[in-house]
């Protein structure tokens, strides 16, 4: 896998996230999602911010512990691999492609699986709870295969596509908007 995908809303632009605001800031903008019914984010449940931040951490932390140095405090969050079902979450769905090469090995890291899923989930798999550095990446993937393969329609499991922990803003200057309070 050469590319990261990363899907958002075209009205908001790429790389919008709610982690960097401030936990009454991200509860604001998560309200107005929900009372304007803003694509799959408008269904979240009350405690998802709470959940989010304590699953983030817990990547961050488990990266470190593997070599990861990662700039940020939050990740940005990316696909390896095309995963064009995620155009749906939002009322006008875009995807932007970026080489993985543009990113420092030790800025990225992998879940099998939405970081939510990935890390909550208690089902037995041996990938749950695991965060994976970009040299575990491929042995994982040559083991279960990529699930935009084997689950496209989610029926199989939560497992939909590889997360990607983005963990370092440089690499996304190019794309990425310095205004995370306006969504």
């Amino acid at each position: 896998m050469d590319y990261l995908y990363h899907y958002y809303d075209e009205s908001t632009g790429p790389f919008r996230n709610l982690s960097d605001l401030s936990p009454e800031e991200a509860e604001n903008v998560l309200a107005d999602i929900r009372r304007n019914k803003k694509g799959f984010a408008s269904r979240r449940s009350a405690d998802y911010l709470e959940i989010r931040r304590a699953l983030e951490l817990k990547a961050r932390e488990a990266f470190i512990a593997k070599g990861g140095r990662p700039l940020r405090q939050h990740p940005h969050c990316m696909t390896l691999g095309r995963c064009p079902w995620l155009l749906e979450w939002y009322p006008e769905g875009k995807e932007l492609q970026i080489p993985l090469s543009a990113f420092a090995d030790d800025t990225v890291s992998f879940t099998y699986g939405d970081l939510f899923p990935a890390m909550r989930f208690q089902d037995g798999k041996p990938y749950r709870g695991q965060v994976y550095t970009l040299d575990e990446i491929g042995t994982v993937i040559e083991r279960f295969g990529l699930p935009q393969d084997w689950n496209p329609d989610g029926g199989l499991g939560p497992e939909r596509y590889i997360e990607v922990q983005i963990w370092d803003d440089a690499p996304l200057d190019k794309w990425y908007v310095q205004a995370p309070q306006i969504f």
